[in-house]
């Protein structure tokens, strides 16, 4: 008799155990990384990477990032997204060596949580140096230009409770600080070397959202590393500056052939549809279409050298045409959004 009431009893607190353990939910957070120059289509990645994570009820998305910085356009529809998010982001500068410069301030500063790894770097916000405009903007626009991105990035790092003073420093000084001196300054709040320490630094933190507040909760955590779609991947990839050049030069040089050779066929559609991958990276970046026509006008010559006996005077034209293109193809003077000379001389 005993021993069958035993038996009831240790059955009876099993069950009670597995149901308290089926009850007990971890936390899930999305995880992504931020990578490279930002572009259209690296906005349009987070703002994604946000829904989802909403729609699956991640706890919040972290983002891991490392960026020489992007577009102004880009940037702003980033910071729009954190600000107006359902759930907490978290951005960190991750790993030792990774950098959030330029654009990657705002990003960095509009988060909910910010957080750097030791031997990272934020800084250099200056509008020329978030894709806004050229060499040969004048005084007075670039003064203009300089004045909304202070008060953008302010507006933002009061909201955040973040330090404003320094934040307009990096836009009108292009001001850049060590990871601790982000976190001494409070333009961050945590510096730690890895995820799970951030994770066990932020929990029961709580978060203000733009529908109220939430408390964090990352005990046991789950991290669940979102991939980029191929998809994603081939738009960001066109999108880089370098790329977007070498398919233009690539297309032009597949029609050149095509023309110089007619009914070689290969080489005419391997032209046009490099020429229809470098027009739509083309359109996310600040392009000069001076340069686009110079390049143009470049293979044009070189195409009439064959035609015409001139001794090699289209030749030099064209190179000379082709050079200049390239080198005004880009309208803004931040490297992150330039044509690399590794890639330029070669080309």
């Amino acid at each position: 008799m005993y021993k069958k009431i035993i038996y009831i009893l240790i059955m009876i607190l099993s069950v009670t155990g597995v149901a308290s353990m089926a009850s007990e939910k971890k936390p899930v957070f999305n995880m992504i990384s931020l990578e490279g120059v930002i572009t259209s289509p690296t906005a349009k990645y987070i703002a994604t990477s946000i829904e989802e994570a909403n729609k699956e009820g991640a706890e919040g998305l972290i983002v891991l990032l490392d960026t020489p910085g992007g577009m102004d356009t880009a940037m702003r529809d980033i910071a729009k997204s954190i600000l107006n998010a359902p759930l907490p982001v978290i951005v960190f500068v991750y790993p030792s060596g990774a950098r959030a410069a330029s654009a990657g301030v705002i990003i960095t500063t509009a988060a909910h949580i910010a957080a750097m790894a030791p031997g990272t770097n934020i800084g250099a916000a200056h509008p020329v140096a978030i894709g806004i405009g050229g060499g040969g903007m004048d005084k007075t626009m670039s003064k203009k230009i300089e004045n909304d991105a202070a008060a953008y990035v302010r507006s933002i790092a009061k909201s955040k409770g973040r330090s404003e003073e320094w934040v307009e420093k990096a836009v009108r000084k292009s001001e850049s600080i060590t990871a601790e001196e982000a976190l001494k300054l409070n333009v961050i709040d945590y510096v730690v070397p890895d995820v799970e320490k951030l994770l066990t630094a932020i929990d029961q933190k709580v978060i203000k959202l733009s529908g109220g507040t939430k408390k964090l909760s990352t005990k046991n955590a789950v991290i669940n590393n979102k991939k980029m779609g191929t998809r994603q991947e081939i738009l960001g990839a066109i999108s880089d500056p370098n790329i977007s050049y070498l398919l233009l030069l690539i297309g032009l040089a597949g029609l050149y052939f095509e023309l110089s050779t007619p009914g070689a066929i290969l080489p005419g559609v391997i032209g046009g549809i490099s020429l229809l991958l470098a027009f739509f990276g083309l359109s996310t970046l600040p392009v000069n279409y001076t340069g686009i026509l110079l390049i143009i006008f470049g293979v044009i010559l070189f195409i009439a050298e064959i035609k015409v006996m001139s001794h090699g005077m289209l030749t030099v034209g064209g190179v000379i045409s082709l050079v200049m293109g390239s080198l005004l193809l880009f309208d803004t003077t931040d490297p992150a959004l330039r044509i690399s000379l590794q890639v330029l001389i070669p080309a």
